[in-house]
């Protein structure tokens, strides 16, 4: 079951598309949203820390996060002709 939620969450596919070794996606996605709202997956990763330098635990964190943020090709330095109401020497 972990490792179908990890799977989902490393690859950032939906919900629905894990491989059939992890079973069913309902039963994958539900237990993820039980443990996200019980407060399941900060006791794992309470217990992930316990044993780290007690100096440095409180300061453990993770973040997963897949997204691809693509600027706009004007921003991107695209060619691009300057604005009408732009003064001369301003662009």
């Amino acid at each position: 079951m972990i490792n179908g939620i990890l799977w989902r969450t490393r690859t950032g596919s939906p919900w629905r598309d894990p491989p059939e070794c992890y079973g069913r996606w309902e039963t994958v996605y539900g237990r993820h949203r039980r443990w996200s709202i019980d407060g399941t997956w900060e006791k794992i990763l309470d217990q992930l820390r316990a044993g780290c330098d007690e100096t440095e635990g409180g300061d453990w964190t993770t973040s997963v996060d897949s997204t691809v943020n693509r600027a706009h090709q004007h921003v991107a330095g695209a060619p691009h002709a300057a604005a009408a109401d732009v003064p001369k020497g301003w662009t």
